[in-house]
């Protein structure tokens, strides 16, 4: 038994494998067990990953090419392991060398979280730094910033596999409600971390630490590029349902995150309306019934707030105020601009009971 599983989970990657095997071979933690998790590949994937098994035998290969899509592939994945902490890692990513110790000492840091990640450096394919804004680091700043996106890069996440178990909590599935965990079969691919962590993260159980730990590839074969509109329409769709669970965990009326979402750095399109003062005080409301500190929803606050009146004097004046108070992280200065330079993403529906307020 190691000390860390690593999920490696790919299609076709031979492009960029050896680089991302040679950065889990230089970790400077060396107590690890990697399991190259193949989808059916057709290309040099696996002759690859064998050339590497052969020369270190903690890497293990599987083929799962039946493996219904990265959900049911990452569950494949978990079943194979039976470390303390179950560690993510994409085909075509870089792992920095400390990423194991920090991911370690993170862990001992927030003994209540289940899953820990971390900070990341995008790059694209000539090997140039990208722009890339903080993640939020505490449970309650996550748990509220959850609603609107994912504060939590997948590819750097690790998991503590004994709690995961015992929530019944896997890719794909609904659990923390206090009945059975169960299938939710519209939230398998695409969006599967985003509802994973999600859910992790209502419960307060969901950190990052502040440390660098993988240099993630932008290039344009990565799902974010081919399927943008599609992936929004299912990230509103677990905005929608981690609402819903707030609501119920809160006791607060029913209030719809939509306006308020930017997934991927751009707000949805809402048609020619632009103040949605009562979907936010409907938020607001929600929002500090949270068991957070008060700061954490504070900041979350007032930039929705921002976001509740589109008309580029009342958004220029209120994002002014809250760069007065706040640094922006992960995607909310971007967001802001890309609205003013016109940008929009998919047309979204808000909830039917709310659309006409």
């Amino acid at each position: 038994m190691a000390y860390f599983d690593i999920l490696l989970p790919v299609k076709n990657g031979a492009a960029y494998l050896t680089e991302a095997l040679d950065s889990i071979r230089a970790q400077t933690v060396t107590d690890w067990r990697l399991f190259v998790l193949d989808h059916g590949s057709t290309d040099h994937t696996l002759e690859i990953a064998q050339s590497r098994a052969l020369v270190d035998p903690r890497i293990r290969i599987h083929s799962l090419p039946d493996a219904r899509g990265l959900s049911g592939l990452l569950n494949a994945g978990l079943a194979l392991c039976d470390a303390k902490y179950v560690v993510r890692h994409d085909a075509d990513d870089i792992a920095l060398p400390e990423r194991l110790r920090h991911t370690q000492a993170g862990f001992a840091a927030h003994p209540d979280v289940v899953a820990l990640g971390g900070q990341l450096t995008n790059f694209d394919d000539r090997g140039r730094t990208l722009p890339q804004h903080p993640l939020p680091t505490a449970p309650g700043r996550i748990a509220a910033a959850m609603l609107f996106c994912n504060p939590v890069a997948h590819p750097t996440v690790a998991m503590r596999l004994d709690r995961l178990q015992a929530l019944g909590a896997r890719y794909g599935v609904e659990f923390g409600t206090g009945h059975p965990a169960r299938p939710a079969p519209e939230f398998e691919n695409l969006v599967e971390d985003y509802f994973l962590f999600g859910q992790l993260a209502l419960l307060g159980m969901v950190a990052n630490v502040p440390q660098q730990l993988i240099r993630y590839r932008m290039h344009p074969g990565g799902v974010g590029r081919q399927k943008f509109a599609a992936q929004m329409a299912a990230s509103q769709s677990v905005s929608l349902r981690l609402a819903e669970r707030l609501r119920d965990m809160v006791g607060a009326a029913p209030f719809d995150p939509t306006p308020f979402c930017n997934h991927g750095g751009i707000l949805f399109d809402l048609g020619g309306r632009t103040d949605f003062s009562a979907e936010f005080d409907s938020l607001r409301n929600a929002l500090q019934r949270m068991d957070a500190a008060p700061a954490h929803i504070r900041r979350e606050l007032r930039y929705r707030h921002t976001l509740a009146n589109r008309s580029r004097p009342a958004m220029l004046a209120r994002y002014a105020l809250f760069r007065s108070r706040h640094r922006p992280v992960m995607n909310e200065q971007t967001t802001i601009k890309l609205h003013l330079l016109g940008r929009k993403g998919p047309r979204a529906q808000l909830m039917p009971s709310l659309a006409a307020v």
